[in-house]
């Protein structure tokens, strides 16, 4: 089996293309695993479709199935367009809707699914939450400092509310950005959807005027987004790690 590995603002994925769509979350926690698989916060698997150029199937580390991923859209398309599945402006279809991205050598972007603010009044450990849905539920707190990110608070929040957990900081018009996902069950270095979320609310309390907006999550890339009217531009550069070929008879 033919396997790629991307890296896109810090979050890694590994991603192949098969003719069978299937169930593969065993195979994700397979691959995923950081001790003795490939390692990756998620696996990407891109099987044909009649409509949009492709569609693909996409896990988290422990094998649960996401809706959608900012980072790993973009490692996705590049993928596409560099197996020539694909052509530099290309849409793929994800659990939470077509997904079209552009292309342009390393750097690629993405349009999110439109944000939805679906609750703006939730307080716990003395915040204030907005819980944002941006392909992904996100729930999202500002904050002056997030040197300190509570893991077991973070935890806690995301099994209450069944979402990512995210806290934010403005550094001016930038948006500073930490995130805890679920299916990884812990903070990693970037997640797509957490900073689109945080950039929104920052967005609709007017924090943030400035459109494109630079977000920097804790791997410390500085990606660049933006809101067109309808939804959330994502636009940064990705990585292609290593390929290799995986021997796994049952597969």
């Amino acid at each position: 089996m033919f396997l790629a590995k991307y890296n896109a603002n810090g979050n890694d994925f590994v991603l192949f293309h098969t003719f069978v769509a299937r169930d593969y979350s065993a195979l994700a926690s397979t691959l995923c695993d950081r001790q003795n698989g490939i390692g990756a916060d998620g696996l990407i698997v891109l099987v044909p479709h009649d409509t949009y150029d492709f569609q693909w199937l996409f896990y988290n580390s422990d094998g649960s199935v996401a809706n959608m991923c900012g980072n790993g859209s973009r490692a996705c398309a590049h993928y596409a367009f560099s197996q020539g599945l694909a052509n530099a402006q290309m849409t793929f279809l994800t659990l939470a809707g077509p997904i079209r991205a552009v292309v342009e050598g390393t750097i690629v972007q993405s349009d999110l699914t439109p944000p939805k603010l679906i609750d703006q009044t939730i307080e716990a450990f003395g915040k204030k939450w907005w819980l944002i849905d941006t392909g992904v539920p996100h729930l999202v707190t500002f904050d002056a400092d997030i040197r300190e990110f509570d893991i077991d608070q973070a935890r806690e929040l995301r099994h209450t509310y069944n979402a990512n957990v995210n806290i934010a900081a403005l550094d001016g018009q930038t948006v500073r950005v930490r995130t805890y996902e679920r299916g990884v069950e812990n903070e990693t270095l970037a997640c797509g959807t957490g900073m689109a979320a945080c950039y929104y609310r920052a967005l609709l309390e007017h924090n943030v005027t400035q459109n494109p907006t630079t977000v920097i999550p804790t791997g410390g890339e500085h990606l660049t987004l933006a809101h067109n009217g309808t939804t959330i531009t994502f636009k940064g550069a990705v990585s292609h790690t290593f390929s290799t070929q995986w021997n796994m008879p049952e597969w």
